[in-house]
């Protein structure tokens, strides 16, 4: 038997360092070549790195958080024949911690003596899975997602894996067998409200770390100043109608988002200086003649912004097709680094949630954005008369270093006017 050390693989494209996100193997497991054991994140996207052999997982190095460089060792396996052991190198300096120890399974209670009783009795709540005392039940986060979203209690649900690592199948077996981790039965009347006092410490790793960087990258050092505006979209609605009743064979339905983008290429193209790139280091405001916009899209892995490149070259169905290619890519995570770069401004959308306004924060390098709220029918006063009509609200928010408020605003009444008259959009 051998050792093979391999190292952290060049990814490509100028990458010389990767994020460990998750481990999908520890110290003990047989994989087989080709096995996924591990997802790095980089500043263009996230990889799976499949092993290079068949053998057994003897060491792995760094922890989710942690920054490998590339050309380093990352992880160890027991091999048949020699293995590669000249290939070994210093490992980087990180926090390894062991794997736990196999957790002890829990001792059956020993059931109770029979005794008479006029009713049945309450069953009693499932008991906690014994780990090792400073440890926790062990989880990939997309299965701790499953059981938020079922009211699991992970502390209740044992696991297979190694070191006791709660799988997928984990926890489809504890949910199939009526168990959430609540009592499954109490006396009538009784209250189903209990004390809580656990806490779940959930390190800030890979997109969501690069999201937070990037937060505040961007508000700290753009001075934003935002502005909000309300847009009547009743005959906006009666054209998107119809266009969707009558669209052509394999053409997407229509959402107000294509509209909007074919809006803002009429609008930027009168207000360049809001489709621009600020480069802070240099000082230097670079204008686009492409429009490319970013579409923020949140996904199970966190927010990411897909662009739809030269929206000032298609039509609507067009802008409409790219838009569901880009955001289905990502939520699939299946986009490319070319899908998720190169914008030159950004269209964020809360969706159904709506809301009556917001202050997004800009897509650094860009100086501005704009924020789309669901449409809504209201009351409101036409020619003297109170009227129902759809209205939208817009919220926009710009580098004041770059942008002035005046020509923000116009940039987002101009936007409003082309809405409101749909028709000036296509002319």
């Amino acid at each position: 038997m051998g050792t093979f050390a391999f190292k952290m693989p060049d990814i490509g494209e100028g990458v010389v360092e990767g994020e460990v996100v998750e481990w999908m193997v520890a110290v003990g497991d047989s994989v087989k070549e080709d096995d996924p054991i591990l997802s790095v994140m980089t500043d263009k996207a996230t990889v799976e790195i499949p092993s290079p052999v068949d053998g057994k997982v003897t060491k792995v190095i760094g922890e989710a958080g942690d920054i490998l460089p590339v050309g380093v060792v990352c992880i160890e396996f027991e091999v048949d024949g020699d293995g590669n052991a000249s290939a070994s190198a210093p490992a980087p300096e990180a926090k390894v911690e062991p794997a736990p120890a196999p957790e002890p399974k829990a001792e059956p209670a020993p059931a109770p003596a029979p005794t008479p009783a006029p009713a049945a009795t309450p069953a009693p709540a499932p008991a906690v899975v014994e780990r090792a005392p400073g440890t926790k039940a062990l989880a990939s986060p997309a299965v701790r997602q499953r059981a938020r979203q079922a009211n699991v209690d992970l502390n209740f649900v044992a696991g297979s894996g190694p070191a006791g690592r709660i799988s997928h199948a984990d926890l489809d077996a504890h949910i199939a067998g009526g168990a959430n981790g609540a009592s499954r039965a109490r006396p009538m009347g009784a209250s189903a409200r209990v004390e809580k006092n656990g806490t779940e410490d959930i390190k800030v790793i890979g997109l969501r770390r690069k999201i937070a960087e990037g937060m505040v990258s961007s508000y700290s050092t753009i001075p934003h100043f935002s502005y909000f505006e309300e847009v009547d979209v009743t005959a906006l609605e009666e054209l998107r109608q119809h266009l969707n009743a009558t669209r052509p064979e394999g053409a997407p339905k229509l959402t107000y988002l294509p509209f909007i983008m074919q809006a803002l290429v009429k609008a930027l193209d009168e207000r360049p200086e809001c489709n621009a790139l600020y480069d802070d280091d240099s000082n230097v405001v670079t204008r686009h003649e492409a429009i490319n916009l970013g579409i923020a899209t949140q996904t199970d892995r966190g927010l990411f912004v897909p662009v739809v490149k030269h929206v000032e070259a298609m039509d609507i169905w067009q802008a409409a097709t790219e838009m569901t290619r880009v955001t289905s890519a990502t939520r699939d995570g299946k986009a490319t680094a070319d899908d998720l770069s190169g914008s030159t401004f950004t269209i964020t959308s809360l969706g159904r949630l709506g809301g009556l306004g917001a202050t997004p924060i800009i897509n650094k390098p860009e100086v501005g954005i704009l924020g789309v709220h669901n449409a809504k029918d209201r009351a409101v006063v036409k020619d003297g008369n109170i009227v129902i009509r759809r209205i939208m609200n817009l919220s926009s928010s710009w580098d004041h270093r770059v942008v002035d408020g005046h020509d923000g605003a116009s940039l987002v009444h101009l936007i409003k006017s082309y809405l409101e008259h749909p028709a000036t959009i296509f002319m």
